[in-house]
Parts: C-alpha cells; structure tokens; sequence
C-alpha cells in the first residue's frame, strides 16, 4: 500500500474525514473527504421524481432508501479502496434540493406528499406575496406553497407543526434539530442580510394576512431555526445513526454542519461566496448565482433573492428545465448506436454529440427546439412540453441540432442573466461552471460564455459537485479558525494554488449567434404554449 493511501487509512481511523451528503434530482450521492480537502470515497443511488395526482413528490421511502444505498456504497468503497471500516467520520453535512414543501403535524406525520421545486402549482400566491411583501417570491419558495394551500382551504393546513426542505428534513431526522442554513432559509421564506435569519417584518405581514383563517399557529412557529456556516447544527443521533445505516457500524454523536441546499453548497464547491463572483450548476435543473455588492434598483419576478451560506446577498436566477431533453436525445442516438450493433458507452456518446454541436453555425440554422419538462416561470409556462420546431429551409444537420438543444438548455437562464447583466448592470469578476452539462470538457462552458457574455470556468474539482461543497461546509464547521470566514477559509484551506482546469472566453460570433437564436425562442414561446394547450 502507498504512502498516500497509509495516511488515508489514518485519517478514516482518526476521525479526520467528513462525509458530505446531498439529494440532487436525479441522485444522491455521497462524499468522503480526507483532511486535505480532496475526495476520497463515493457512494451513488440514481432516482427520480415521480409525477403523481399532478405533482412531483418523491416518496419518503425513495429518500431512506436512497440515503441508506448511498452510504452503503460509500462504506463498501472505503473498505475497498483502504481495507478500513468507516465508524466516525469527524463531521457530516446534508444538502438537497431547495424550496419545495414538506409539512408534518405534531406526531412526525407528513400531512401531504413532498411537493419539490419542479411543481408550479402556486401561481396564484406567488402573485399575491410578491405585491404584499414587495419582494419576489418565486412559485418554489415553501412560503408560496403554504399559501396556495391556505388560498385552496386544504385540510391539512391547521394540523402543520413544522415546515422545512428536504434537507433540513433529513438533517431533523439524523440530530432531532429543527435547524436550516441561511442559504435555503433564504429559499423558505425572504431572508434579512442583517440579521442572517427571515424577514421578521414580512413574517408579521404573513402572519396578519392570514389571522382571520385563527389557524393554532403562527409562522415563526412551524419555521426551522436560521443558522448560518459553521454553526452547531447538532449532532448524530443513536436514532439517526440507524436511519443512515441500518447495519449499525455508523457511530453516533457525529457533529454536524448546518443543512444547506444545492445553490449553497454549490458556491462553495466553486469557490464562489465572495462578493462578484458567480456560478452555474446546470443538470435536471440549471441555476446561476450571483453573489451581490448591493441590493438590486428594481423587482424583478424572475430574480431570486436568497444568501450565500455566510449570509451574504446573491442574486439568483432558477429554471425548471436544463438537460432532462437534451439527455433523452442523447439516449435516442444511442439506442440507435445498439441497434446498428455498436457498443458506445455513454460517456463516449455524450462526448462524441457534444463536441459535434461546436461544429454548428453559430445561430443554430435557424432550428428551435424548447426542453420544457415542466413549467418555466421566467417565460411563463406552468407546463412544459418538449418540442422540435424548424422551418422546411431551416438547416438541419447533427451539430445543428445538437448545438440547438445546448442551446436551448440555457434560454430560459439567459433571460434572467440579462437582467442581471443588462438592466442591472451587475459586474462579476468570475463566473464558475459545474454539474453535467460540463463533463464534456470545452463545450458546455463555452455554450454559457457565448450566452452570458462572461468568461466562465470550470475547476478541476466541479465534477464532484454539491456533495463535495456539502463536505466543505462540514470540514468549516470542523477546522475554521476563530473569526475566520468562509470564504477566507476556502482561499486558505481548499483552493490556495488550484487553477480552473479550462476558462472560456466569449467570442463575438458565438454572442450573436446566441442572440440571434434567442430571438426565436422568444417568438416561438407561443408555440410552445400551444402545445400545452392541445397537448393535454
């Protein structure tokens, strides 16, 4: 065995590991971090959302079950990798999805289904909340979901005891605290920068609005704790512990970050919580965040307001749909790849349709194409249906359509963007790209840059992802200094030397020709309306 892998073995038996964990859309994926910051396990389950009674839940069986085949296989790939069994890791921090609604009544009980971020049932209160608090609150937010079911009378309504995400759900589970981190509290409800906890002004208008419904609470009541990185967030559980792993080898009294979602951890991951800097994570859904020098001139319904995990403003902007389309493509070229009897892996086909996009024209041929799986709330759309559209002389050829699907991936992106860029006149010193729309490297970065009329880059280490950033926040939590920020932290500790393994600069061709194909994108959202429409 080699020196490197002797002093892993010695940090696994030393508790000077961290284990991050994050529920992502498509899986959960589970990270071991060694006390140099760098990966040295993994664990995977794939899962999906199901579309049940016209919402998008996953079950609280395809959470426990995921969660526990996660760490299963991150355990198995200690003991194979290091011969050693992972008892105590010295510190775990859990991350998934943001927003969505998960309600539970005194008992534990979930009341309903959990209903994600992908539902855009809440139109109605999103609308109504964004005029009372004079604040957007996207349809996502736990708050605009409270308030439809208030808005619909719903029956489970005046049994809610407690009220959080789906990270902070699981985290409640492992600790028995009912805490979140400021980033995904941001994500609930309106967040004070100040304070570093919610908008106690607006909770007072939430609380008015709805006194005459005499529900037997008040919103602080069914709200989690605000925490903020590298706070006590509590510590394993005998009970969570078996939650985890159900083997028993898991010890308890593992501390544990506050619980933070996928937009947060993804900026550390990054290394992109400083004041001007940015990042994309683009899979299932794709989000940019734009961390703030000050607050925003205007309102705007298709920028999220939320924080950093220290606090700090960030100007977000989230869509639905990013690569779920342009995957099942994909799929099909491969399926067509067997049928002629070829054995393509899916990394190679991937590679190989990707990399074919960049010999597209710069404006697609005039081809468009819409990725919408669900609905859109930036261009308007509370369902989606896929849809290829092209005139009879549009110029249809592999890279075209390829590179129209790339594309169209970040159209709804680019609206908010420009906002931030154009009407804003936000300046960012680096924009940071990272999940699966860059594994192919040089050509999803190269896509963004054209759209976003910024360099963007790519770090070595963005493959690993929120589960990686999640194990961050825990090392923070772990082995800060005194006073020592988080940001600071992750220039001294993480990435003090480490390069972007590719950075891609706008060209002059590819922004007009993005430009160009993001006028008919905007004139064919009718289009695509229509097909929701006939298309029931």
């Amino acid at each position: 065995m080699g020196a490197k892998q002797e002093i892993i073995r010695q940090w696994i038996r030393e508790g000077r590991t961290v284990l991050g964990i994050e529920l992502g859309s498509t899986r959960i994926k589970a990270v071991l971090i060694g006390a140099d910051h760098s990966p040295i396990a993994a664990g995977n389950h794939d899962w999906e959302n199901r579309l049940e009674d016209g919402v998008w839940t996953y079950t609280l069986e395809d959470i426990w079950g995921g969660l526990q085949d996660a760490y299963r296989k991150l355990s198995a790939d200690v003991k194979d990798k290091y011969g050693e069994i992972l008892e105590k890791p010295g510190a775990i921090g859990i991350s998934a999805m943001m927003h969505g609604y998960m309600v539970f009544d005194r008992g534990g009980k979930l009341l309903v289904p959990f209903r994600t971020w992908r539902n855009t049932m809440t139109g109605e209160a999103s609308r109504k909340l964004t005029e009372l608090f004079r604040y957007p609150i996207p349809q996502r937010w736990s708050i605009a979901h409270l308030y439809q079911a208030i808005l619909k009378e719903e029956e489970h309504v005046p049994q809610i005891d407690y009220m959080i995400t789906l990270e902070g759900y699981v985290h409640w589970k492992l600790t028995g605290k009912k805490v979140l981190g400021i980033g995904d509290v941001a994500g609930m409800f309106p967040a004070d920068m100040h304070t570093h906890d919610f908008d106690q002004s607006m909770v007072e208008k939430f609380d008015a609005l709805i006194a005459e419904k005499a529900y037997p609470w008040k919103l602080r009541d069914i709200l989690p704790k605000a925490l903020t990185a590298g706070e006590d967030a509590g510590e394993l559980t005998e009970e969570g512990a078996r939650l985890l792993d159900p083997s028993g080898t898991l010890q308890a009294k593992i501390p544990l970050c506050p619980p933070e979602g996928d937009a947060g951890t993804g900026m550390t991951a990054t290394n992109s919580v400083r004041v001007r800097t940015g990042n994309v994570s683009a899979g299932t859904s794709v989000f940019a965040m734009v961390v703030l020098e000050h607050e925003l001139k205007k309102v705007h319904p298709e920028i999220d307001l939320v924080t950093t995990p220290s606090g700090d403003l960030v100007g977000m902007v989230h869509c639905n749909n990013c690569t779920s389309d342009l995957n099942a493509w994909v799929g099909l070229f491969g399926e067509f790849a067997r049928a002629m009897g070829m054995d393509i892996s899916a990394d190679r086909l991937f590679e190989v349709l990707y990399k074919k996009a960049l010999e597209g024209e710069a404006d697609c041929g005039g081809l468009l194409a819409y990725n919408y799986f669900s609905g859109e709330h930036i261009t308007g759309l509370e369902e989606g249906r896929p849809l290829f559209v092209r005139h009879p002389d549009s110029r249809l050829s592999l890279a075209n359509f390829m590179r129209t699907h790339l594309y169209t991936s970040l159209g709804a992106l680019k609206t908010g963007l420009d906002i931030l860029f154009k009407e804003e006149q936000v300046k960012l010193d680096m924009l940071l790209g990272h999940g699966g729309l860059f594994k192919t490297r040089g050509v999803g970065q190269k896509i963004l840059a054209d759209a976003a009329g910024v360099p963007v880059t790519v770090m070595e280490t963005a493959g690993e992802g929120g589960a990686w950033g999640c194990a961050l926040l825990g090392a923070y939590r772990l082995w800060k200094k005194d006073g020592e920020s988080l940001a600071d932290y992750l220039e001294r500790e993480v990435f003090a030397g480490k390069k972007g393994c590719l950075t891609e600069e706008p060209c002059k061709e590819g922004s007009e020709g993005f430009e160009a194909f993001m006028e008919r994108y905007r004139a064919g959202l009718s289009v695509e309306k229509a097909a929701v429409e006939a298309l029931q």
